[in-house]
Order: C-alpha cells, then structure tokens, then sequence
C-alpha cells in the first residue's frame, strides 16, 4: 500500500525522468478524412495561442508522414513567432491519436518503398524531439483513445490533460514491433518496472492511473472541456505558471480504483524485474501456479500471444532507456525501427500487421515462433549502427539540448 501511495504523489510539469469540445475558431469542420495533410491537421488561434488539431477520425487520428511533417513545420514557426505565448494539440472524433498509420506503412513497404518507411521515422522522431524541448508551453489534451506513438507526439510535452475518455496503451508487441517515438524513454521511467508489464502486455491506462503514475500532469472530466478550453483561449501569456493554474482551475482530484493495475504493482515489479523475457514468463507462470490469480494468467496469456523476438527487443530497449536521454532513445528506437520493417532478421511486423489488422485472422507466425529460438545475435541486430544504405537519425542536440 505504500507503494501504490507514493504513485499518487504531486505530479511534475515536465517528466521529471532523468527529467463543448467547443473550438477555438468559429466553424471548422470535423465531419470527415481528407488526404490533405492541411485538412488533416487543423489549427485554431487565439491572440496568444495557437492550437493543433488532428483531424482523420475515421482512422483514429493515426500518424501518417505528411500529418507529423506538417506538425513539425507549424510547431517551428509558432515558436519563432514572438507574438504566440503557448501551444495546444488535441484530437478530432474519439481518439487523440492511435498511433502510426501502420496498415498504410504495411502497404508501403510490400510496395518495396521502405525509403518512404524511413522517412516517416525520421520525420516522427524529430518532432517528438522537438516537443521533448520545446521552448514555449505545451498543452495537449489526450482526451479518448491514445496508442502507441499517439502518445509520444504528447507525453513529451509541458502539460498533459487526461479525462475520463482517455486511455492509453502500448500494443506494439502484439504486431511485431516494438514501443517508438521516444517510449523507451518514458516507458522505462514509469514506477517500478511497470514500463515493462505495458510494454509486454499492451495492457491500458486510464486517465486517472496515467495521473497517479504521472504520465499526465492535469485530469479533467470530458464535460469540463468546453470550459478548460474556453479558459485557455482568454490567456494572454506566455508564463507556464498562468498556464498551469489555468488547468488547475478544471482539473479534478482523483485517485484509482481498486480494479486498477496500479493495485499490482508489488507483483509486477516481482515479476517483471528479471534480466531476460524466460526469467519474466517463469515467474508470471509461479505465480499462477501459487495464487491462481486470474490477472497473473491473463498477462501471462498476452505474452505468450506477443512476437518472442518483438518481447526481447522491447525488453532491452526499455533498460537501455533507464539511462539514456530522450535524443539517445530515439536514435536507438530509430535503428529498431528500421531493421523491425526491413525484414532483415524477421518479418513479424509485416506478420502481425497483417494478422490482427489486415486479414484479421488473429493468427500470426511468428518467426522465430518461440522465445529459446530467439538468438543473442538477432537481438543485437536491431541496436547495433545503421550502415551506410541506412543513415542514422541526427537530432539538433547542439542547438537543442535534451532535458535529463
């Protein structure tokens, strides 16, 4: 109990880890998808705002190149612009965002365009670093569904406004790839190891347990919106304490509920402490035979579904993001990423894309199928440099120093 205690404490700003929906503009339209990444991406202002939207709701607001290349584009130019005090993002329909386009990137790459892979990647990871050191305040409003890297064109950022509509999970290892876009950094910096268990089971987050575990800084019911939004768009300012107390002001005190995972985190740092997946699986599958818990052989259950080589990656990326700053996350998250969609040592991202989003038949073949195939030396491909085909991802760390 103390330790679930201490996960409810005060939250900070900005990761402390080695750190109505009524729009602002009058009358924009939400009504449907558009392949202009204008549409796509709309912004509203104020005289001291401006605000971001994601607008393909048919998809979930997922990612595509050309929406994060014109994010990136509109996020320069707002904080070159003097006369702009903070920044807002927020999604269309009910997700913030769901995470990559991953059924568009499967198509691309069965095209044979894996530069076009790359450059998604690329364009992804610098705006991630970008929001990781914005210079102005950052709200993002996670209201409804957020997955994958939806969440790391966010957590980032200054402020994070969670609702009771939000929820956020990591189901990467389901579809044979691992958690991108900067969440080895803040996945590894969760309490206890409960990175791993997410990261593992693709297992989701409420709004609340994301504020008791501090992956958000401010918890607002979906109703309030209207008003938090309204408030903000009066703002006349640029400092983050006016900003903060703005969010304050709708915010609403909430701890989670006994349901909650964050109630078993004593049993997943027991079991999720190990230095390998089989040490991880061997102790899940002790506990079920000791307990009988129905939660222990659940997660149990969506490891064993999940790709054995995606766990192994995952679980060294993770540890290696202990004590790596976020630019060193996603340059090695980058060299992943790559060699998980180039099929150069296994094709289970275009396997489990395919599986559970394409022909939906919920049966992927894994390759390797099991955890003792899974080499030492196929792992290490995916984190050693990039050849000279493959250019590494550089960051403006010289002109943008990451936060520690």
């Amino acid at each position: 109990m103390q330790r679930f205690k201490s996960l409810t404490s005060l939250q900070q700003n900005r990761f402390s880890f080695p750190t109505l929906t009524r729009p602002f503009s009058a009358n924009p339209s939400y009504a449907e998808d558009h392949d202009d990444p204008q549409q796509q991406i709309l912004v509203e202002g104020r005289a001291k705002s401006r605000t971001a939207i994601l607008n393909a709701p048919s998809s979930l607001n997922a990612l595509t190149t050309s929406m994060v290349g014109r994010l990136k584009r509109l996020y320069d130019s707002w904080e070159e612009n003097s006369n702009i005090g903070f920044v807002l993002m927020k999604g269309s329909g009910r997700a913030f965002c769901s995470g990559t386009d991953v059924v568009n990137l499967y198509h691309t790459l069965n095209e044979g365009k894996s530069e076009e892979a790359e450059q998604f990647f690329k364009t992804l990871y610098s705006f991630v670093y970008l929001q990781g050191t914005y210079l102005k305040p950052h709200v993002a409003i996670l209201d409804g569904i957020t997955m994958g890297c939806g969440g790391s064109i966010a957590l980032p950022g200054m402020y994070r406004v969670v609702t009771d509509k939000t929820f956020f999970s990591h189901p990467e290892a389901q579809i044979g790839f691992h958690p991108d876009a900067g969440a080895s950094y803040f996945l590894s910096h969760l309490p206890g190891y409960l990175g791993e268990y997410l990261a593992f089971t693709g297992d989701k987050l409420n709004g609340v347990e994301m504020i008791a575990c501090r992956l958000a800084t401010h918890y607002s019911l979906n109703a309030r919106l209207p008003w938090l939004e309204e408030r903000l768009g009066k703002l006349m300012t640029d400092d983050p304490s006016v900003v903060e107390a703005s969010l304050a002001q709708y915010g609403d005190l909430v701890y989670p509920d006994r349901s909650s995972v964050l109630h078993k985190i004593d049993t997943i740092d027991k079991c999720f402490c190990h230095d390998t997946v089989e040490e991880i699986v061997e102790a899940l599958e002790k506990e079920v035979a000791e307990s009988y818990d129905q939660w222990c052989l659940a997660t149990l259950t969506k490891i064993k579904e999940a790709s054995p080589l995606s766990l192994k990656v995952i679980l060294r990326s993770i540890r290696e993001g202990r004590f790596e700053t976020l630019d060193q996350c996603l340059v090695r998250e980058y060299r992943i990423s790559l060699r998980g969609t180039t099929k150069r040592v296994s094709s289970d991202f275009s396997e489990g894309v395919r599986a559970r989003m394409v022909d939906k038949d919920f049966a992927p073949k894994w390759d390797p199928p099991t955890l003792k195939e899974v080499s030492d030396d196929m792992v290490d491909c995916y984190f050693s440099p990039l050849d000279e085909v493959e250019s590494e991802l550089v960051l403006p760390t010289a002109l943008r120093e990451p936060y520690i």
